[in-house]
């Protein structure tokens, strides 16, 4: 019994996490091949409200990475970032995600809810907005964790042990085995999320600029022999 139960924290804590970074890479390699990350609302079909969630939700999506890298360089094993430091990143954090919240419902909600003559949300984007919601739900309930403190924070002792774990040669489901419930689930949503990543139209928004920001540096391309000629003729 004690060894299914360890099976069971292996399969949760250590094959499914690197299971979706599998899919993360495979389905950005997928996506560019199939459709290079195209939805039916980039360029001229996205409308105004589409234009402005989509750069809030660049914008709060870079925050909030920016923010939680941050928190995961500067937090001791058991010490929260220094006082000015967990300030700031907890003002960047909370910005960031409203700048997301609010992106992410211009992006979904409209194309949910009305009855567009072209399928607009795929199957993997309806369940992604239920994902960012229990992503910011499980946000809140662990920012404001009662039995965090100065001398012990939760989310170092849990999560970013984990995950720091992950990138080494010991991957150690310990720290998520014995972590509260609301931590785990955190857990497991992101897992979810990073898994569904590449298929959803979040992925072609992010890409999008990438995109743009290519074909304005691509040079120009040589002009053969024949149209030289071509050119020669015309003059």
């Amino acid at each position: 019994m004690q060894k299914a139960g360890r099976q069971m924290m292996s399969l949760l804590w250590i094959i499914l996490p690197y299971s979706a970074f599998l899919s993360f890479v495979v389905g950005h390699l997928w996506r560019y091949r199939h459709d290079r990350f195209g939805w039916y609302g980039a360029g001229a079909e996205m409308d105004r409200a589409q234009r402005i969630g989509a750069t809030a939700f660049r914008i709060g999506l870079g925050g909030v990475v920016a923010a939680r890298i941050t928190d995961l360089i500067t937090s001791g094993p058991h010490s929260y970032p220094d006082g000015a430091w967990y300030v700031t990143i907890t003002v960047v954090e909370i910005c960031a995600l409203a700048f997301a919240t609010i992106g992410a419902v211009l992006l979904f909600v409209p194309d949910m809810i009305g009855s567009p003559a072209k399928p607009a949300v795929s199957p993997l984007d309806r369940i992604t907005f239920p994902i960012l919601v229990a992503g910011l739900l499980t946000w809140v309930a662990i920012k404001f964790d009662p039995n965090s403190s100065d001398n012990g924070y939760r989310t170092a002792e849990t999560l970013f042990a984990w995950f720091r774990s992950l990138f080494t040669l010991h991957p150690q489901s310990e720290p998520m085995e014995h972590a509260p419930f609301i931590y785990q689930a955190r857990g497991l949503v992101l897992m979810l999320f990073i898994a569904v990543w590449p298929y959803t139209r979040l992925a072609s928004i992010i890409a999008e600029p990438v995109y743009r920001l290519a074909r304005r540096v691509r040079p120009t391309a040589r002009v053969g022999p024949t149209q030289a000629l071509t050119v020669s003729h015309r003059m």
